[in-house]
């Protein structure tokens, strides 16, 4: 795989330090630290402490981007799905569908609420959940469609709510799709932003995401008055419904800088957007590389930007690259995420192998994800595709990859 003249001398200057996932995702100015301080010397009166509209206030600013009736700021994006799935008030024998490629928060809300994880392929073009295989899965016991918003890019959510449509409980009516959105704060589909489709929608604000709450956070969306009502619950103690509680509520400071966050949310994402486009136009003429592609109608929000390479590079040769990368340039990479029982102890505990999703397996074997973030430079981005261009080269001379560097 021949370098440019400018690829060579970018890799040839100093090593440059790009992490893998920037530790630091939707950035702070200075309009965050005035305010995080302003209400810290609010709070300092001991008759008001860390009391104040300030979480009301998110909720409701969030709510009306989303265009959705509620918003509920939680303490992270985990406890959002909990919540989620304990408002089903599922039981053994209810299946829940997730799809294969996703981090692990997702099937954990429905193993720790005692229902069964049933994992469906994901499409090997957005790394979403395919509804194809969602609906080859679904059962009289299915009580809940959990797709996962990948990296950015919305699920089909249309197609998931028309299967859920076509196959309802024979008690509960269609099952509900329940979204995790939590990599994407500000994505779109088909006009409307990623909160508003689906029963209820999880999003993470922990410090890596699109927007972040002084490390930690979340929020859960829906239209349906009793989710509401549960989830607004269930985070304090049971109040308002006298049932189940603990604490999942997020703190004023975290409100404060979240209203704020909110409001650059769409300029730190066309940010994104504009990187994104950039590393997929440096990487155009990468022999076996898949660059990812956003469907028509779709926003994606590039928390991630997943490369997918051909299938000879799965397993000890993509992971070769990812070393060759961080070891001789500096640029990290990482598996965002492999299928789950290829990686995750408890679904194999339950029984899931990687064979019961040989497409997923495939998938998350060949795919990674290079270092990103909105404020690289020009040069960084083309430092990243020029080191992964790089590092094929040389691992295909040293593993015998079948696609060799031309």
């Amino acid at each position: 795989m021949a370098l440019s003249a400018e690829e060579q001398a970018l890799l040839n200057g100093e090593k440059r330090n790009l992490p893998f996932l920037p530790a630091l995702g939707g950035w702070y100015n200075e309009e965050e630290v005035e305010a995080l301080t302003n209400a810290l010397r609010e709070s300092m009166d001991w008759k008001a402490g860390f009391t104040g509209n300030d979480i009301s206030e998110f909720e409701r600013e969030f709510a009306e981007y989303c265009d959705v009736k509620h918003a509920f700021a939680v303490n992270s994006c985990g406890t959002g799905l909990d919540g989620a799935m304990q408002a089903l008030n599922l039981g053994p024998e209810d299946e829940v569908i997730v799809p294969a490629i996703t981090y692990i928060a997702t099937a954990q809300a429905v193993v720790g609420v005692g229902a069964k994880v049933v994992l469906a392929e994901c499409h090997a073009d957005t790394f979403n959940i395919d509804p194809n295989d969602v609906e080859r899965r679904m059962t009289a016991n299915t009580r809940a469609i959990l797709p996962v918003h990948n990296n950015g890019l919305s699920a089909d959510m249309d197609a998931l709510a028309d299967i859920a449509e076509r196959h309802p409980h024979a008690t509960h009516g269609p099952p509900p799709v329940i979204a995790d959105a939590a990599r994407a704060a500000g994505g779109g589909y088909k006009g409307t932003k990623v909160g508003k489709r689906g029963a209820m929608t999880v999003f993470s604000f922990q410090t890596t995401k699109n927007m972040t709450t002084l490390g930690e956070g979340g929020m859960v969306t829906t239209d349906d008055d009793d989710y509401a009502a549960y989830i607004n619950s269930s985070r304090s103690f049971g109040w308002g419904l006298q049932g189940w509680g603990t604490n999942y509520r997020l703190t004023k400071l975290q409100a404060v800088a979240g209203r704020i966050q909110l409001a650059r949310l769409d300029e730190m994402n066309d940010l994104r957007r504009d990187r994104a486009l950039l590393l997929s136009e440096c990487l155009a003429d990468a022999p076996g590389v898949i660059v990812p592609q956003t469907p028509a109608g779709y926003d994606h929000v590039w928390y991630g930007y997943t490369v997918l390479l051909a299938p000879e590079w799965a397993g000890e040769p993509r992971d070769k690259v990812n070393e060759h990368m961080k070891s001789e340039y500096g640029v990290g990479s990482g598996v965002m995420n492999a299928a789950l029982p290829d990686y995750d102890s408890i679904l194999n505990k339950l029984g899931h192998t990687p064979e019961d999703v040989p497409v997923s397996t495939d998938l998350g074997r060949r795919l990674f994800c290079p270092s990103l973030h909105p404020l690289m430079s020009d040069d960084d981005v083309a430092y990243v595709a020029a080191s992964i261009k790089a590092s094929m080269a040389t691992v295909a001379g040293t593993v015998g990859a079948a696609a060799v560097a031309r």
